[in-house]
């Protein structure tokens, strides 16, 4: 079958043929090899995607976390994670429509998925990674109109084992990835619409590129990286558009407005809406609530909040919980663990701040000089006042002094101290509510107040830091010298007491607007400020695009490693190494007037087409260098989707090169033996290292016992 739009010609007369500039769409010819290359790439997708797919029977890397919240979703119980929600409503779809009810706890990689319905979901993560083959062979033909390349690339992509392991588990990465690809292959089909604006179709296209860039950044925020290679396309055209002295600027207005319309308000509906949705089923209480603010949690169903009748100010001899006001900030929390040796001249009890309620973070009010007060009154907390924090569980007073915080050396340690209540001048903390004045008195949920330790003059703080092992891995406690850091604000979230009236807590409820925003403002940071656990593996970006080291996705008699094929990864660098020379090699020429002859259609093509995927790559690869939190290797692959795109425009515009150089007859066989040659190559690789994703048994292959032996190129596989 000749898989390509022309046959070569002699070099008698050109090097290359030329490409026409004119676009056809396949469908409105009979070019039946398009649609036979298409049906080939997508069967060999679903084969190897859904090849095995209930393998292993167990839980296997990051579907503890995804296959848990999906079940969350199908309770109805809220729950806090650093993802936008669509990724997940999906899998929790998924899930309802293949019996399963929620029930499974997802507790830990390995636990077994006994008689639980968990195939399902697992398909459905894989129909979206395998529907990303048939997008990318679209893609390049959209962009050169190049049945071969086309093919190529989906068999480039069928045989990445990286890509075919990331479909095939319940994870983000499918619905993440497939929506990239939808995005830029519907923004591709729309560029190339530009005869017939404002007709059906060109509506359709740009109204469907908004619909898919809303969905990927729904599931996550790196989303926003294929927002910015569409908006910086969408730039060019309209600078080439304005340029364009033929249209008025009534109708260059029109352009920009409709682009405006599908580009930026339809993905912003798109991801509004679905968020919206999340807050709206999630209207139970769960494990997610102490994330959030106080006023938050009252909307939530089963919250102690909801619904409860509560002081509206705080008194001496209050039982309260303190709640640091900033996104994701945790509750004031003591334990009996002791401080480990070595930090300070005292073992005193920890102080730390935990995102989840138990009675370890209630905490007695009481005045640093009683005499101020006759036995038996209720007196009100206000600005200024000196009081002293007792510990319910442990009877023992919130207590700082001039040794170095466990973690943040600049700050001092925040302890606990004393014996039934009894400590030490060390115990005194100044109320100062935030923007206050002498007299205001201290409200539930609604002041926002600072505590200043007496005799340091530091102010209690909490951040995003998580304490080792020894604090439980929650947050640092400090007193910190700087008065006006926004860490250092808190607010009464819980408040006990008899002798006070009491007022609903439906007063402090939250807009599902309000929600909208601090959910946001608590994933900003959480996301942020996520750190590798003890002992956990993670990579740097510059690991990713040579393949050095991979992730264990399932571990014990069915091993499955997340690992690229190495002669795509490997081929597709050396191949966007040879673009940019190439790419450069073409500038010299143009600025020194060097004639090109045929290839110089050809040339422009590939040129034009590769420097908007390098573009793409680029946009999803180098901003990771610029991110504090921790990284994964699966954060590369919606980068390796552009590259491979390339590679296999690449590889087939160099066959056809070499091709070329030959008369019609033998020109047409050598074309076609070398596309055999690397396609047998690339099918071959996979071949050989498809246990990966499939799984493997027996001694790692340093064993020349091993199935996978020969097979560890680089010492940093665990394979």
């Amino acid at each position: 079958m000749d898989l390509r739009r022309e046959k070569p010609i002699g070099p008698k007369t050109a090097v290359c043929r030329s490409i026409p500039a004119t676009y056809r769409s396949p469908l409105e010819g009979s070019n039946w090899t398009f649609f036979v290359g298409l049906a080939v790439v997508t069967a060999a997708s679903v084969i190897t995607r859904l090849y095995s797919i209930s393998l292993p029977t167990h839980v296997a890397w990051d579907e503890t976390h995804f296959g848990k919240h999906a079940s969350w979703y199908i309770q109805g119980r809220f729950f806090f994670d650093v993802h936008p929600p669509l990724g997940k409503l999906i899998i929790a779809v998924a899930g309802v429509l293949t019996g399963y009810n929620g029930s499974f706890e997802f507790k830990e990689p390995g636990q077994a998925y006994g008689d639980t319905p968990y195939t399902g979901m697992r398909v459905a993560c894989a129909f979206l990674g395998l529907m990303v083959v048939p997008l990318a062979y679209l893609t390049v033909w959209e962009l050169m109109h190049s049945i071969t390349a086309a093919f190529l690339t989906g068999v480039i992509l069928v045989c990445e084992t990286g890509t075919l392991i990331l479909s095939r588990y319940i994870l983000l990465d499918p619905p993440l990835i497939f929506f990239v690809m939808a995005a830029t292959y519907c923004t591709a089909r729309f560029r190339n619409c530009n005869e017939e604006p404002f007709d059906l179709e060109w509506w359709y296209w740009l109204s469907l590129s908004g619909l898919f860039l809303g969905c990927a950044f729904s599931v996550k925020w790196v989303g926003l990286f294929v927002i910015l290679l569409v908006g910086l396309s969408t730039a060019k055209d309209l600078w080439d558009l304005l340029g364009n002295l033929k249209l008025t600027m009534l109708c260059i207005t029109q352009h920009l407005f409709a682009r405006v319309l599908c580009l930026i308000v339809t993905p912003l509906l798109v991801y509004g809406a679905i968020f919206v949705f999340h807050i709206v089923v999630l209207s139970h209480s769960g494990n997610g609530d102490g994330f959030f603010s106080s006023a938050f949690q009252s909307t939530l169903e089963g919250n102690e909040l909801h619904d409860l009748q509560v002081p509206e100010y705080v008194a001496y001899g209050s039982i309260i919980t303190l709640k640091n006001h900033r996104g994701g900030g945790g509750l004031l929390h003591s334990h009996h663990h002791l401080y480990p040796e070595g930090m300070g001249k005292y073992q005193q009890q920890q102080v730390t701040a935990y995102t989840h309620k138990d009675d370890n973070n209630k905490w007695l009010i009481k005045k640093a000089n009683s005499s101020n007060s006759a036995e038996g009154e209720v007196e009100l907390i206000k600005h200024g006042d000196w009081v002293v924090l007792e510990h319910i569980t442990t009877h023992r007073n919130l207590h700082s002094h001039t040794q170095k915080a466990p973690i943040t050396e600049s700050h001092f340690q925040v302890s606990c101290y004393g014996q039934d209540g009894v400590g030490d001048a060390n115990d005194y903390w100044q109320v100062e509510v935030n923007g206050g004045s002498p007299g205001d008195q201290v409200k539930t949920v609604t002041t926002v107040l600072k505590l200043r330790h007496v005799n340091i003059g530091c102010y209690l703080h909490s951040h995003s830091t998580q304490l080792p092992k020894w604090g439980w891995e929650q947050l640092e406690v400090t007193c910190n010298p700087l008065a006006n850091d926004r860490n250092n604000l808190w607010n009464v979230e819980g408040n006990t007491n008899d002798k006070l009236p009491m007022v609903s807590f439906e007063f402090y409820k939250p807009s599902v607007f309000s929600k909208f925003i601090e959910s946001h403002l608590v994933m900003a940071e959480s996301n942020n400020n996520m750190k590798p656990k003890e002992g956990e593996i993670t990579s740097k970006p510059w690991h990713w695009p040579i393949d050095y080291q991979g992730q264990l996705f399932s571990g014990g008699d069915h091993r499955v490693y997340l690992l690229g094929n190495p002669l795509i990864f490997w081929g597709a660098d050396v191949l966007l190494i040879v673009f940019c020379l190439m790419t450069l090699a073409k500038l010299v020429a143009y600025q020194r007037r060097v004639n090109c002859g045929g290839m110089k259609d050809a040339l422009d093509q590939v040129i034009g087409a590769g420097c908007w995927l390098v573009l793409g790559w680029l946009l999803h690869y180098v901003p990771f260098y610029l991110m504090g939190r921790v990284l994964y290797f699966h954060h590369y692959f919606p980068a390796l989707m552009f590259v491979c795109m390339l590679a296999g425009i690449m590889v087939e515009f160099f066959i056809r090169l070499m091709s070329s150089i030959f008369s019609s007859s033998v020109g047409f066989i050598v074309y076609h033996s070398l596309m055999v040659l690397v396609m047998a190559v690339i099918i071959g690789s996979f071949i050989i290292f498809k246990p990966l994703a499939y799984g493997m048994s027996g001694p790692k292959a340093d064993d020349p016992q091993s199935s996978m032996y020969g097979l560890k190129l680089l010492s940093t596989w665990d394979i």
